[in-house]
């Protein structure tokens, strides 16, 4: 038995989409069908990537966000809505760390986290579904048949991990931000969950896992071994598939087995 998704005449945006995970959760939505707006501060590697998409027979449009600015936020989700049409799917995936002790961590380094992990991820989210809402209220155009906002987290939300403890707090208040979405913005047909990766290979770290202190990380995995980006794709479509209508408020680990 063979299933297919598709997401033929969804707009999708994804934040942090200019490398790693982003990008590639972005072409897998266009290979599906959907319309990707392609959101993050790098805009020419936007750029690069919707020349890519597009020369594969997808749809796609830039537009520049900083998660931590609320203006930028309204005027990236504005423009989006204008140039593509109403969002259907977020992914809500912008994110960075910082590696140190917490008896190590200053004013600034905290605030670098936490405006990026938690705060840009909440007001992404917030203004994707106030006009969601609106839809489902039949108080703006279109024809609303539920939204998907997919909040990428962390299995370091789950499971505490060593010398990135801030960033560890900060996707477990995404996970909980997660279920509160979901509790509040159900009834509007929107469905929201978090999506909590293992150690995945990205250019960010792919270095890392050359050097010895990255290689002895490997081997304390359950099978000695770090994902790829694309290993998280069947997660991510099952999410933002039309059919998931009834999966509101999970919390699904993607991590080999490391947080069991």
């Amino acid at each position: 038995m063979s299933y297919n998704i598709d997401l033929s005449g969804r707009v999708a945006l994804v934040t942090g989409a200019s490398s790693g995970l982003g990008e590639q959760f972005a072409r897998t939505l266009a290979k599906a069908g959907a319309g990707v707006v392609l959101a993050a501060r790098r805009i020419e590697r936007l750029k690069t990537l919707r020349a890519e998409i597009e020369g594969d027979g997808g749809d796609a449009h830039v537009v520049e966000l900083d998660v931590t600015d609320t203006d930028s936020i309204k005027a990236a989700i504005a423009h989006a809505e204008t140039e593509m049409g109403t969002i259907d799917i977020l992914v809500n995936n912008s994110g960075v760390s910082r590696t140190q002790k917490l008896i190590d961590v200053a004013p600034d380094d905290f605030d670098f986290v936490m405006n990026t992990n938690t705060r840009g991820a909440f007001f992404v989210a917030q203004e994707v579904g106030k006009r969601m809402i609106a839809r489902s209220r039949g108080a703006a155009p279109g024809t609303f048949i539920g939204g998907r906002i997919v909040n990428v987290a962390s299995m370091a939300g789950l499971r505490v991990l060593g010398q990135i403890g801030v960033y560890a707090m900060s996707k477990a208040a995404v996970i909980h931000m997660t279920r509160a979405m979901a509790l509040e913005w159900g009834r509007y047909g929107i469905n929201v969950n978090a999506l909590c990766p293992g150690y995945i290979d990205t250019e960010i770290n792919h270095r890392h896992w050359q050097t010895e202190a990255g290689r002895k990380l490997v081997d304390m995995l359950p099978r000695k071994r770090v994902g790829k980006p694309q290993d998280l794709d069947v997660v991510l479509m099952m999410l933002c598939a039309n059919e998931s209508r009834f999966v509101n408020g999970a919390v699904i680990s993607a991590d080999d087995g490391y947080g069991v």
